[in-house]
């Protein structure tokens, strides 16, 4: 990091690019200090991470028990399986005018399309993670004549923890990147926004510290779920070496 950030302070100062569009790194962190004191920063930062967490929870809240049942219970997967297919097959901003048009330029349209680009990392995970359960696990636990709630709760989800915190992960990236797309448009608060009205005012220092700081939040939220996953996999013994 420290190399990399060595090399934008020099490639500007040398000539090596225009640093019209790609200003040394301490240029960029005074407009960030500047966004930061007279609080602009601190504003768009809420506003986008109100709407980035609000869709995440709102997708792990759906995803999650949607995927156990599709994973564990083949009736509801055969039943479901084609419509979700087409779903997670189209492409998360193509929709955005759609929501846009649906739900309005407000908040709803914003958590709504963070809440669809998250759901389908987690269920997608979550459906694999509790098909790939280690049969040998289910045998003995079924040969303890466990009910099916407790098999849920002593054996599936425990086994499943790992992959479907990987969706998890994946989820809490993309409601970051998703994010700043929509508010691109329509927006008057927000990462996004920022980034955008720098763009257009040529206040090109500025947007480059709005992009800093979503990468620093994605850095955070990124590295809080997997203290989270690892809080909850602690029962899980390392392998040897």
């Amino acid at each position: 990091m420290v190399a990399l950030l060595l090399l934008w302070e020099a490639a500007p100062r040398l000539g090596l690019v225009d640093r019209t569009f790609l200003p040394p790194f301490s240029e960029v962190a005074g407009a960030w200090w500047e966004l930061a004191a007279d609080g602009r920063l601190a504003d768009d930062a809420g506003a986008s991470l109100a709407r980035s967490f609000s869709g995440f929870a709102l997708a792990v809240v759906v995803a999650v028990p949607l995927g156990l049942l599709i994973g564990w219970y083949r009736p509801v997967a055969d039943l479901l399986g084609p419509l979700l297919e087409v779903f997670r097959n189209t492409a998360v901003l193509a929709l955005l005018p759609v929501f846009v048009l649906l739900l309005g330029i407000g908040e709803t349209s914003k958590i709504s399309i963070v809440m669809y680009a998250c759901t389908w990392p987690i269920l997608l995970n979550t459906v694999s993670a509790v098909r790939n359960v280690d049969p040998t696990l289910l045998r003995l636990a079924r040969s303890m004549d466990l009910s099916a709630p407790h098999l849920f709760q002593k054996v599936i989800l425990p086994s499943s923890v790992p992959v479907m915190f990987t969706g998890i992960r994946l989820a809490g990236a993309a409601s970051i990147l998703v994010l700043v797309a929509a508010e691109m448009i329509g927006a008057k608060a927000g990462l996004g926004y920022l980034i955008n009205a720098s763009q257009y005012n040529f206040a090109i220092p500025q947007m480059y510290a709005g992009i800093l700081t979503i990468s620093a939040i994605g850095v955070a939220f990124n590295q809080f779920l997997v203290t989270v996953e690892r809080r909850l996999s602690s029962w899980r013994v390392p392998a040897p070496g």
